[in-house]
């Protein structure tokens, strides 16, 4: 059931935790390059992609052993130990180790609180309530680019890092401050992963919503890794403009998803949506490819009109998962966040391929006819029915 003051707490956590995420997120990349060569930066998101999906896998099992609360402090501790240890080290291979503990943990993280925001939400309210916190966790990414462009100066990507920990370390009191209010007792419902995976492909519903995310987050992978490289290196963008453009970027995740969630819990509009968004999402990727400009207002509004397009299929895809499953569904929630570091493996063993042979801005062509199977997926999901008095739906 809906609980308000709790809510709140959890917006904050989530604004504070996308915040430390986003920080170092578009300068991940550039920093790697002090390692290794542009061409193997992938092997370090394959590294995480694979971390993540071995122990996204058993999360249920210890989320119903430990409880959220206590698994969720635990998994904060040992991602704010290796991003201290990551600004202090200098060798490649433990630069590796602890980017891939970094990152994976992030990822559990995001799991956690997904599991406490659907805690304290009851279904009727699920869109306004989904947006509402992903709103919080947009303004942490909005926030952090144009801050990013000025703080990073001399390519100082350690400072980068070093101020997300501070976040995460404000995090950590909170959580320890809302103990009462978080802890939880539930009796989680835990499958077997191959169970869960049939489940998920016999339910158009599901299976539909399931590929909806994978589309979006392989957009997203793209973005992060190869994005602000091409901006960077190929265009000729400082990172203070590239800073200024993200966060001009950015403004549609915090202006478009809250009336989205609104429209999608008032008519069941999310199908519509999520076709409109894709087709925005797919004319701006096609843009990225056929743009030679180095005008950076172009760049602006390209990207701009891009997650104009992810605002609009994030919004839904939330909106829509988070009606259909419950929170003690933990299985299918991990499944769902699995989902992004499979994308982050397809997007960077596709980086690899594609930049051994072909310049950048091919990866952004290929990309663009796979987001055409986005039509397909929402073509399959069926209208949602609330049932409103008794707060279920199916």
């Amino acid at each position: 059931m809906s609980n308000p003051k709790t809510l709140k707490v959890l917006y904050g956590m989530g604004l504070l935790l996308a915040t430390s995420i986003a920080f170092p997120a578009y300068i991940k990349s550039s920093f790697l390059e002090d390692f290794v060569d542009l061409k193997w930066i992938g092997i370090f998101f394959i590294g995480v992609a694979f971390l993540a999906l071995i122990t996204i896998n058993f999360f249920p099992y210890y989320i119903k052993k430990f409880s959220n609360y206590r698994l969720a402090i635990i998994i904060l501790l040992i991602h704010m130990a290796a991003i201290l240890l990551l600004i202090t080290t200098h060798s490649a291979f433990g630069i590796f180790i602890l980017f891939v503990i970094i990152e994976t943990t992030a990822y559990l993280m995001l799991i956690n609180m997904d599991v406490f925001v659907e805690r304290f939400t009851a279904n009727p309210t699920t869109g306004r309530i989904r947006t509402v916190y992903f709103t919080f966790i947009n303004l942490g990414w909005l926030l952090s680019p144009l801050a990013v462009g000025y703080l990073v100066g001399e390519e100082n990507y350690r400072l980068i890092y070093l101020i997300a920990l501070s976040f995460l370390a404000v995090m950590l009191i909170i959580m320890l401050a809302n103990r009462k209010s978080l802890e939880d007792h539930l009796q989680y419902e835990h499958r077997r992963s191959w169970e869960t995976l049939k489940n998920i492909l016999n339910n158009s519903n599901l299976r539909g919503i399931f590929g909806i995310a994978f589309l979006l987050e392989l957009f997203y992978a793209v973005a992060v890794i190869y994005v602000p490289i091409y901006l960077h290196q190929t265009i000729g963008f400082d990172w203070k403009t590239i800073g200024i453009i993200f966060t001009f970027m950015l403004l549609p995740f915090v202006f478009l998803e809250i009336p989205a969630g609104k429209l999608a819990d008032k008519y069941a509009g999310e199908k519509k949506i999520l076709n409109v968004g894709f087709l925005i999402l797919i004319v701006s990727v096609t843009l990225f490819f056929l743009t030679k400009s180095i005008n950076p207002l172009l760049w602006g509004v390209i990207l701009f009109t891009s997650r104009c397009g992810a605002a609009l299929v994030e919004s839904m895809r939330e909106s829509y998962f988070f009606k259909i499953v419950d929170v003690k569904e933990i299985d299918y929630i991990n499944f769902f966040r699995n989902v992004s570091p499979l994308a982050y493996l397809t997007a960077s063993g596709l980086g690899i391929l594609i930049l051994k042979f072909f310049p950048v801005q091919i990866l952004f062509f290929f990309l663009a006819l796979i987001l055409l199977s986005g039509f397909y997926f929402t073509g399959s999901l069926k209208k949602i029915v609330i049932k409103r008095k008794r707060g279920k739906s199916r």
